[in-house]
């Protein structure tokens, strides 16, 4: 089944502005769409172009999943996709096909918790290492860790091996299955990074013995780098690379190497930051939303100690994943950052490189959408969220 789209155009005219988007309604997987609207405030300098992007593309409908929460392609066109009760599958595209893989550690499902994130090692080929991310019950409660594993793919029943937790949460908490964050991404640098979410306890993201709230560098074995910016705080700060997030959900590279990370804001405020090594975001000393019930948040421009976000929405988007595209199938959406939704059922698209940084198009997908990644080929694979979930593939009209 296929559908052609073209996203209406924003009408900016000559009138600078920013975006600014709602309060997360996403906390939970019954959570309802928020109205989207954009309001113009800001001014745009002259030299910034105020023209949005049109870009058209094709809806194809591929496969179904349940509660899917991540993907990642092969070099052979298959991806392995991850769904929240603890089953990791390799499935094939063109044949359809899916297998289970076995081997894949009990995972602590309930709330906004499951198997998470898929990621392959930078020398997947040579040495297949994969990671997972995952919610985990242990003592003192729930928290996220990441694993990695071997995955043999030369069995006709593929089977991770040589399994090991190379990361944890700390502490875990006995209140709440939510905020993990727990997306992994390699750094150009062969580093290995996580986004830890504060698991809705606020205080965490600022205190260096937790290591929730917080943007965290490793290597590709668990170890920490001797450069990373708080060596000399005690070992659970020796991870932390920046501090002071909340829920953050997309966790991506641009294309000249600098690391971006989306964060569901509370009631008002996602967030899209620029990580920088040291630095705190602020939550929840600030916020550009409030909390749920009522009591405000000091505004980011109050506090300008704390580094503010590039780009924030209110109404919400409830980001649920980030990428920056670079294939050529889309050539306006070409180094742009790609994010997900879950209550605006929308892909945003953002120029990064403008300034200030702007929401230039967005997809209305009708439905919540967890995650997208880049094809081989340029397109866009796109899985929805819940059960019975779609994978669509986004192509050329």
């Amino acid at each position: 089944m296929k559908q052609v789209h073209l996203a209406a155009m924003l009408f900016l005219g000559f009138v600078p502005y920013s975006l600014i988007a709602c309060h997360a309604q996403d906390e939970a997987a019954s959570e309802q769409s928020s109205a989207l609207k954009q309001t113009i405030t800001d001014p745009v300098p002259d030299s910034t172009p105020s023209t949005p992007v049109q870009q058209a593309y094709k809806v194809n409908h591929i496969a179904e999943f349940n509660e899917p929460w991540a993907m990642t392609e092969l070099k052979d066109g298959r991806l392995l996709v991850t769904e929240r009760k603890g089953k990791l599958y390799l499935f094939d595209p063109k044949s359809k096909k899916k297998i289970m893989i076995q081997g894949v550690p009990k995972v602590a499902y309930g709330g906004q918790g499951g198997l998470g994130d898929v990621a392959l090692a930078p020398d997947f080929e040579s040495n297949p290492w994969i990671y997972l991310s995952y919610a985990e019950q242990g003592q003192g409660g729930y928290g996220a860790v990441v694993i990695r594993a071997k995955l043999d793919l030369k069995q006709s029943t593929p089977q991770l091996s040589q399994i090991d937790k190379i990361w944890s949460q700390v502490p875990k908490f006995s209140n709440g299955q939510g905020h993990y964050g727990h997306r992994i991404v390699f750094g150009p640098d062969g580093k290995l990074w996580i986004s830890s979410g504060e698991r809705q306890q606020f205080k965490p993201a600022q205190d260096m013995t937790s290591n929730a709230g917080k943007v965290i560098r490793l290597d590709a074995d668990g170890s920490v780098p001797a450069d990373n910016p708080f060596m000399d705080q005690g070992e659970i700060a020796k991870q932390v690379w920046s501090l002071g997030h909340r829920n953050p959900l997309g966790l991506a590279f641009d294309p000249k190497g600098q690391l971006w990370v989306l964060e569901m804001g509370p009631k008002g405020g996602d967030e899209l930051n620029k990580v920088l090594k040291g630095k705190n975001y602020g939550y929840p000393e600030v916020s550009n939303g409030d909390h749920y019930d009522g009591k405000p948040i000091p505004d980011h421009s109050t506090r300008p100690e704390f580094e503010a976000p590039a780009l924030d929405w209110t109404p919400v988007i409830s980001p649920s994943s980030l990428i920056f595209y670079t294939g050529s199938m889309f050539p306006q959406w070409q180094n742009k950052a790609i994010a997900t939704g879950l209550s605006s059922k929308a892909i945003v698209i953002v120029d990064t490189a403008r300034q200030p940084v702007q929401e230039v198009q967005r997809l209305d997908m009708k439905a919540r959408i967890r995650g997208a990644i880049q094809a081989q080929d340029g397109g866009i694979w796109v899985i929805e969220d819940g059960p019975q979930a779609r994978l669509v593939k986004l192509t050329a009209p």
